[in-house]
């Protein structure tokens, strides 16, 4: 059962008891990701979550690691585009102990000089590493195409140039300027005494400034752009798409099928035509990524390098077909199930109640209970899916990214 509370200061706190289970897991979920930087300080809210780690006025980081750990439990965060998220897993027996870790070091870290030095270095070397990692930086080149002058379209780890730049001060300031009340939702789920758990945060979460007003930054007229970026790589990587819905358009789950039958599993009809038939491809897939001002359906594939032109083609002619013959029943019920499975697999644990229920409350302002969920995919309509494929298939909306060694001319390769 999902309760919806709110402390004295402001903040929601969304909870979700579940008795037969003997861990727990508390996330502090705020809105502040890549979308709320600006030319001077992209990757600020990344860095601002590997700091929260390096001490607080208390503790040291070694201590922080240390507590955690003698409790047997779990802590950690994640940046994304809207959000940042901190977290902590424990037994049910020592879910207070970590949850004082995990508080303390959102209100009292220290942000001292000398360890930020040290942890630039840190973030410098994940950067490397996901600049090494040409899968997951096709969609890093494929977003800066797609959403050209907007924070979207910009790398959550920023870049090396505005991580150098960053002080104490710049990290005090945002984080007075975004971890305020009304940015901020607190998700629990597992197992807990719900009355202590609110008494032990609203002690805490008292010390949050009041809300501050931030507009949503919309990205502005669409227009189809192309990027190709030189990398001396063995294969070439592909990612190309269109700008689609936001999280709160009532056509979510229809794109979410049409995305399943198009290459959302091993049965999907790009996997089997670029995979299976074709060899062009070891990975393959289609993928939909929805926020609260904007989003993308998009496709990616890695290739040989002179086989970038052939997949792009292949793709090309079963979006034609996609369009011109539409889907089966059968294809339609099928990526009903597969997405109802993916979402119960997802909600089988507390870490994923808790970010599914936090996510959830932070961006759409309420959480769907899972019954509601499931019956939103079951209710999809042939005809909402005739209105996804009508805009998706549209080649010439696409954009594209493309890593390679051999520059190529994406625009006339996807438009012809």
């Amino acid at each position: 059962m999902i309760i919806n509370e709110k402390l004295s200061c402001g903040v929601d706190v969304v909870m979700e008891q579940i008795p037969y289970v003997r861990s727990t897991s508390v996330g502090v979920w705020v809105k502040a990701g890549s979308v709320n930087e600006n030319q001077s300080n992209y990757g600020i809210s990344h860095f601002i979550e590997h700091m929260m780690f390096k001490g607080t006025a208390s503790r040291s980081a070694k201590q922080i690691a240390e507590e955690i750990d003698m409790l047997g439990g779990q802590i950690n965060a994640f940046t994304g585009k809207e959000s940042t998220c901190y977290y902590v897993k424990t037994l049910d027996e020592n879910i207070e102990k970590a949850v004082a870790v995990l508080f303390d070091i959102l209100f009292h870290s220290v942000f001292d000089q000398e360890e930020m030095e040290k942890e630039k270095q840190v973030v410098y070397e994940e950067i490397n590493m996901h600049d090494d990692t040409p899968e997951d930086d096709i969609h890093d080149v494929f977003y800066e195409a797609a959403f050209k002058d907007h924070p979207l379209g910009t790398p959550i780890l920023g870049t090396k140039e505005h991580l150098a730049s960053f002080t104490r001060e710049d990290l005090k300031e945002y984080v007075a300027d975004n971890y305020t009340t009304g940015n901020v939702v607190i998700s629990v789920a597992g197992n807990f005494q719900r009355q202590r758990m609110m008494e032990v945060m609203e002690a805490s979460f008292q010390e949050l400034s009041v809300r501050r007003q931030r507009p949503v930054q919309y990205a502005g007229e669409y227009k189809p752009s192309f990027l190709f970026k030189e990398k001396d790589i063995e294969q070439s990587h592909i990612c190309m798409g269109v700008r689609g819905i936001t999280l709160y358009d009532q056509l979510h789950y229809a794109y979410a099928v049409v995305s399943s039958i198009l290459g959302g599993s091993m049965s999907s009809r790009l996997f089997q035509s670029i995979r299976e038939e074709r060899g062009l491809a070891y990975s393959v897939y289609s993928y939909l990524s929805a926020y609260t001002s904007d989003g993308t359906f998009s496709i990616y594939a890695g290739v040989g390098q002179d086989k970038l032109g052939e997949t792009i083609d292949v793709i090309r002619k079963e979006l034609a077909l996609l369009k011109e013959k539409g889907i089966t029943r059968e294809e339609f019920q099928g990526a009903k199930e597969q997405l109802k499975s993916s979402y119960i697999f997802s909600m089988e644990s507390v870490s994923g109640r808790m970010a599914s229920n936090g996510k959830s409350q932070l961006l759409l302002g309420r959480v769907y209970t899972p019954e509601e969920s499931l019956r939103q995919i079951s209710d999809v309509s042939m005809e909402e899916i005739q209105t996804v494929i009508e805009a998706f298939t549209d080649i010439g909306r696409f954009s594209a990214g493309a890593l390679g060694r051999n520059p190529v001319d994406l625009k006339d390769w996807i438009h012809g």
